[in-house]
């Protein structure tokens, strides 16, 4: 045979122990865990320092590659180096107080501020009521409403004299006041007196009482004006009383923000305010002004709050949030109502702040997958971004939920960056189907799952001892480093690389960590690496086990040694979470008469994918281009997967098909002690498949379970050998002889190795070897077509002479 099996140092390729200069990982400082993500970071450096629109970043990456904790650490770098943006606050509209007002202050101000309003109010709260329990504020009262008491007396005073002068006396009712006519002694007279008097003089008097209460009526609606004269003086006197009280305590304020126009605005505001609503800082119990009317709210001083939305008085560079629960309201913020009276209601101090509040001025980093299955986040973070500000609505009134008052707050400007992180599966379907998407999103940051192992190494260990010493493990032995890199390799499926999915990494050191201490380590040893490694593989292989116990016991048929005409072992991967193992599968053909079509059944009955039935339809075309370029493809062949129930996909069987329908034709039996695996192309090339490692492991098991017997082995293709990480076990099988693995780059390679027969080659005729493999292949399609050119003939002389009984 002219393919040797491969060399067992293909097989694997072990850590060089000399390029680890250190005894255990506490030798080895800290490394920056971005190790081979060099295109990802310039990516997000480039992002964060672009203080353009629209240059927000996505970062695509598979969960726990560890993108979040680069990406944070490159924009707290970046964060470092900024200022620190504004506080905001929302505070009472006087005029609308549905519209509550933004105010910006300077970074830290905004605690201070709260603080100095609430101040404000505690003083006057006490300023003022004591300013109107005063004696001169008393004294001042009591001389206005004396007044006014006096005013009235006096004229009534006048009416009564000139009445006694004219013999009537003025008298008070309970119903008001009564003229009664008086003798000469001014004592009233009876009416029984009055109806003695002579008619004139009754006449006289008459018209005397008329006139009076004429003027009595006059002067009676004169009153409430007088009245509301003396309640005018007392509201000027009680304002003028609240000014300057009130002018006393907030003049320091005004000084202290005159800097700040906004601040200066809404202080002039409260300042009037307070003047019109003095009587809500008197006690409720004190009746100081009998003819007003005290209407107090259960918190009258609610109104002067200042509702503090952002503050950042702790901060000593811009802001770096991360949103765990990116929803509407966690975004963009909410508004809070509470139940009163049966109904909804709610006021500016019931607004709360988002992540795009708290992030403003600075970074703000979001799962993609996250936002995107909370209704309505995406369009509303898109919306805010396209709009430069941050407008607070509440979800449930946009879409009619719910009947309640609500507030319009003042729209906040927005200046942040922002960071989503995603699958690349996201960031594609994003690119392709939200036009809008990339005027947002302009950078991508690509990460890797793996880096160059040969470059790599020293900074690999690196990244162990930082992983050990964040997650507070044990150090890590010499050995331990070279079995975590040679493991790394094989998680990846290349020795040639290194994963760096950080999650699998700290997942294996954690459990390896347990081991040491298990075991009474006080550092982690390979022993402690290879248990973690083996007792994750045993948690996880119960169905492996169960598909191997089946081919054992026979109840799925391998077989392991002989030949078979139209049968081959053929190799799949099946994947289940993060445990994936190989599966060998008994692929047969059939082959007859035919028109040149080849009937895959997977396909037909609909368990076979797009990228199976491409294999079979380029497999079918190499067959018919190399043995039928010249006369017709004059056979039929019918493929299948036996005892196969589930969904088939990939191209990776498509060689081992190939072999299998040629075997069918020829009556070449293949050796079944070899499983095949790769993907053929239209030219006869081997080409690469994946999980070739577990491929050729499923196969060994069930080799062992079986016997070995030294004959068996794996033909894969040739480029797959830098992927080649095998188990030890199977490595140590093929370094003894019992188990051998063959590489192949041709279909003629592969023909040679599992029939023991030269595959061929044409002469200056186009014609095989008769002995050789194509040669039998070609002399049996000629056959075919010789029988169908003879049948075809038959048919059509049957058809000129229905007669004839030839």
């Amino acid at each position: 045979m002219k393919n040797k099996p491969l060399d067992p140092a293909q097989l694997y390729k072990p850590c060089n122990i000399e390029q680890l200069k250190f005894n255990s990982t506490e030798e080895l400082e800290d490394i920056d865990i971005t190790v081979g993500q060099q295109r990802a970071v310039d990516a997000v450096k480039l992002g964060i320092r672009m203080h353009k629109n629209g240059y927000n970043i996505f970062a695509m990456a598979p969960s726990g590659t560890g993108k979040l904790t680069t990406v944070r650490q490159l924009v707290e770098h970046e964060a470092s180096r900024q200022n620190i943006p504004s506080d905001w606050c929302y505070v009472n509209n006087f005029n609308q107080p549905a519209k509550p007002k933004a105010i910006k202050l300077m970074p830290g101000q905004g605690k201070v501020f709260k603080h100095d309003m609430a101040q404000l109010i505690d003083e006057l709260s006490i300023a003022i009521p004591t300013a109107f329990d005063g004696e001169e504020y008393r004294s001042r009262t009591g001389e206005i409403e004396t007044e006014s008491r006096q005013r009235e007396i006096s004229e009534l005073n006048q009416l009564r004299e000139e009445a006694v002068n004219a013999h009537i006396i003025l008298t008070e009712t309970p119903t008001g006041y009564a003229f009664s006519p008086s003798d000469e002694n001014n004592e009233i007279i009876s009416p029984e007196q009055f109806g003695k008097l002579d008619k004139d003089k009754q006449h006289e008097i008459q018209k005397s009482i008329f006139e009076l209460q004429e003027r009595l009526a006059k002067l009676l609606k004169n009153f409430p004006i007088w009245r509301k004269e003396t309640k005018r003086k007392l509201q000027a006197l009680n304002r003028e009383v609240a000014e300057q009280a009130v002018n006393h305590s907030i003049d320091d304020l005004i000084e202290k923000y005159a800097k700040q126009e906004a601040v200066l605005d809404y202080l002039n505001e409260v300042q009037k305010d307070i003047v019109e609503h003095v009587l809500d800082f008197l006690p409720r119990s004190e009746k100081m002004f009998p003819f007003m009317e005290l209407q107090q709210e259960s918190n009258p001083f609610k109104r002067y709050y200042v509702n503090l939305m952002v503050d950042f008085s702790d901060k000593k560079s811009a802001p770096v949030i991360y949103e765990d629960h990116p929803n509407y309201s966690n975004l963009v913020g909410r508004i809070d109502h509470q139940a009163y009276m049966g109904s909804l209601v709610t006021d500016f101090t019931m607004i709360k702040p988002g992540a795009l509040h708290k992030a403003n001025g600075g970074y703000l980093i979001i799962d993609a997958r996250k936002l995107l299955t909370q209704p309505y986040a995406w369009d509303t973070l898109k919306r805010t971004l396209q709009s430069g500000e941050i407008r607070i609505e509440s979800l449930e009134r946009a879409l009619s939920l719910i009947s309640a008052s609500s507030l319009e707050p003042e729209s906040i400007p927005l200046n942040l960056k922002l960071v989503l992180m995603g699958e690349p599966l996201i960031y594609y379907l994003l690119s392709q189907y939200d036009p809008e998407f990339h005027d947002l999103f302009k950078i991508a940051a690509d990460f890797d799952e793996s880096v160059s192992r040969e470059d790599s190494v020293n900074d690999y260990a690196r990244l162990l001892a930082t992983i050990a010493r964040r997650e507070k493990l044990r150090p890590l032995s010499q050995n331990a480093v070279a079995r975590i890199i040679e493991h790394s390799s094989r998680m990846v499926g290349d020795a040639e690389k290194l994963l760096t999915h950080l999650r699998s990494i700290t997942d294996l050191l954690t459990e390896s960590d347990y081991w040491a201490e298990n075991n009474g380590h006080e550092h982690i040893v390979n022993i402690d690496v290879q248990q973690a490694i083996d007792h994750k593989t045993h948690r996880l292989d119960k169905l492996r086990e169960k598909l191997y116990e089946n081919i054992h016991r026979g109840t799925v048929l391998i077989d392991t040694e002989g030949r078979v005409t139209g049968q081959v072992n053929g190799l799949s991967v099946l994947q289940l979470g993060e445990f994936s193992f190989g599966q060998p599968s008994r692929i047969t053909a059939t082959t007859r008469l035919g028109s040149g079509k080849v009937v895959d059944i997977e396909r037909e009955t609909e368990l076979g994918g797009a990228i199976h039935s491409k294999g079979v339809l380029i497999l079918s075309s190499f067959i018919a281009s190399r043995y039928s370029r010249t006369t017709p493809f004059s056979v039929a062949a019918s493929l299948v997967f036996e005892q196969s129930y589930g969904h088939i996909e990939g191209d990776s069987a498509s060689l081992a098909e190939l072999c299998v329908i040629l075997s069918s034709i020829a009556q070449v039996p293949l050796r079944q002690d070899l499983a095949i695996t790769g993907s053929v192309n239209q030219l006869g090339n081997v080409q690469p498949i994946g999980g070739v490692n577990e491929k050729i492991e499923g196969f060994f098991d069930i080799c062992t379970q079986k016997g070995l017997t030294g004959s068996q082995g794996v033909i894969i293709p040739a480029t797959n050998i830098k992927h080649l990480m095998l188990r030890w076990d199977v490595v140590h099988a093929a370094k003894s002889g019992q188990f051998s693995i063959y590489a192949v780059s041709t279909v003629d390679e592969a023909f040679e190795l599992l029939t023991g027969m030269e595959a061929g080659v044409t002469n200056e005729q186009g014609v095989y070897p008769p002995e050789s493999f194509n040669g039998r292949v070609d002399a049996q399609l000629s056959q075919f077509t010789k029988i169908k050119k003879e049948f075809n003939r038959k048919q059509i002389k049957e058809a000129s002479n229905p007669g004839s009984d030839d």
